[in-house]
């Protein structure tokens, strides 16, 4: 997968075209010892440019599937430790965290996040799950649901995908 694998994605969005083009080349940098070498200079200039200048704070430890939308970003803060998997969205002034170091969430495949949306504690989000905006999501959510609310309830679930 190379550095350009969301540009599709994020189609008519040349914000999260350009912080996702950012964050997998600082993604290759970080691990490839022989780049890190070379251009460490960059991985100063992404921590600056895309978390103070932009206010998107998603460092080159979090791991994200390909075809990852982001969609304004301003306010979004993961956690170093999350997964995200493939084809996921991820709106504006959401936080993706933990309650202490008791681990990162797992957020799986085909996942929507809503604006605004707190995913906080060492909890899974299941394939195909959309949480609607403003949720507060502190437990493991299971696949095919739509979760809405503070805390998150699940008002639709279906044993077919959403997505």
């Amino acid at each position: 997968m190379g550095i350009f694998q969301d540009w599709s994605a994020n189609k008519n969005n040349t914000k999260g075209r350009l912080v996702m083009v950012l964050f997998r080349l600082a993604v290759v940098i970080k691990r490839t010892k022989l780049l890190l070498v070379f251009f460490f200079l960059y991985l100063g200039f992404y921590r600056f440019f895309v978390e103070w200048v932009l206010g998107i704070e998603i460092t080159w430890n979090v791991r994200i599937g390909a075809n990852f939308k982001l969609y304004h970003g301003q306010g979004t803060v993961v956690h170093p430790d999350t997964f995200i998997g493939n084809n996921c969205t991820i709106r504006q002034n959401t936080t993706i965290g933990t309650k202490s170091n008791s681990g990162a969430p797992v957020i799986g495949n085909n996942v929507d996040i809503g604006a605004n949306v707190c995913i906080i504690g060492n909890i899974k989000i299941g394939d195909n799950v959309s949480i609607g905006a403003g949720s507060v999501v502190v437990k493991t959510v299971e696949p095919n649901c739509t979760v809405v609310g503070n805390p998150a309830r699940i008002i639709k679930q279906s044993d077919l995908p959403l997505i």
